[in-house]
């Protein structure tokens, strides 16, 4: 249950999109629990400061050639039932295009750092219609579980980089199984290899920035909550999988 919330009320409003999980939690106490320092904000000018950039990236992430299989899409476009879509933190650009192109109208969240940093991309993901959890995906506080899976349990998708925000590269921390096991809901494992795109090689995760109008080879394996019954082992098996369905080729 989310402190100092009613539970039904809080649902009610994920559902409709009204208010972020996070922004519920943190409605009467600014500060984060479990010793994190306080959620930071993007407000005023400098939201504005980023809107003609958001719009540049919306119509960047269109001009992608995306390729995928009859299976892989069927797996992207899955919608009986909400969804925690995980991705490598080096792949985030295609986030809001994978939104776009497979998953309107379902609703979806994004847990997001609540350091400086991270008020920059939750301001950036509402301008593209994406949502923000506010906590740490190393160590997933409390309140930041509770509000993740208060998310799923009303209907909405989640986005997660299991290696995010500061890695180690390619490294599976268990933030996405938890929340999948603790809802009995399925995680769909992305995958993406870049025709032709830039690769920042200064930093931790080694982030990818495909070249407009290339092509990306989209894959999507479907792992179901049954899967999960082993938490080691499944741990291990995504970590696998994950690093296998994303090739790295420079």
């Amino acid at each position: 249950m989310l402190r100092g919330v009613n539970r039904n009320a809080s649902v009610s409003r994920l559902a409709h999109g009204r208010l972020s999980p996070r922004t519920q939690v943190l409605k009467s106490n600014p500060t984060a629990s479990d010793g994190q320092a306080a959620i930071q904000g993007i407000t005023g000018w400098r939201r504005l400061v980023l809107w003609p950039f958001g719009m540049l990236l919306r119509l960047w992430g269109m001009s992608l050639r995306f390729e995928e299989s009859a299976e892989d899409l069927r797996n992207y476009t899955k919608n009986d039932e909400p969804v925690s879509m995980v991705l490598w933190h080096n792949r985030l650009f295609l986030a809001a295009e994978i939104f776009r192109r497979y998953r309107q109208p379902r609703p979806m969240y994004a847990l997001v750092s609540p350091s400086q940093d991270g008020a920059w991309l939750t301001a950036f993901f509402s301008l593209i219609g994406l949502r923000a959890v506010r906590g740490s995906s190393s160590n997933l506080g409390r309140e930041a579980a509770s509000a993740l899976v208060s998310a799923l349990r009303a209907g909405n998708d989640l986005g997660i980089t299991p290696d995010g925000p500061r890695g180690p590269r390619y490294v599976f921390k268990p933030g996405a199984l938890i929340v999948a096991r603790r809802t009995k809901t399925p995680l769909l494992l992305i995958g993406a290899d870049f025709e032709s795109a830039w690769r920042f090689n200064k930093a931790w995760d080694r982030f990818y920035l495909p070249k407009p109008f290339s092509k990306v080879r989209m894959r999507c394996e479907l792992v179901t909550a049954e899967q999960l019954a082993d938490r080691d082992g499944a741990l291990d098996q995504l970590q696998a999988r994950l690093v296998e369905l994303n090739p790295d080729r420079n």
